[in-house]
């Protein structure tokens, strides 16, 4: 019985570590990054904060995100439009 023991325990240790690797690969790819973090405070408004306080990091960070891309793509068409008005005042 004592040689069952000594045999599976390290098996199973071993088991017990590839497990656990496992999940902190997933947690690893589902942590945020402290610069995020940093951007989002500094960046946030009232209403993002909010969104943290009652849906947690990853909801209020997901809009967050949503926002910026949104004002990413406002931003070069507002730019052409800019360009095009300065050309034709020309």
């Amino acid at each position: 019985m004592q040689g069952l023991a000594v045999i599976l325990f390290p098996l199973l240790l071993m088991l017990f570590a590839l497990a656990m690797e496992r999940v902190e690969g997933r947690l690893r790819r589902l942590s945020v990054q402290e610069r995020e973090v940093e951007d989002f405070l500094d960046q946030a408004s009232h209403d993002d904060v909010a969104r943290l306080a009652s849906d947690g990091f990853p909801h209020a960070f997901a809009r967050f995100h949503r926002k910026r891309k949104g004002r990413q793509s406002e931003a070069p068409e507002s730019a052409s439009l800019g360009e095009i008005r300065t050309q034709r005042a020309s």
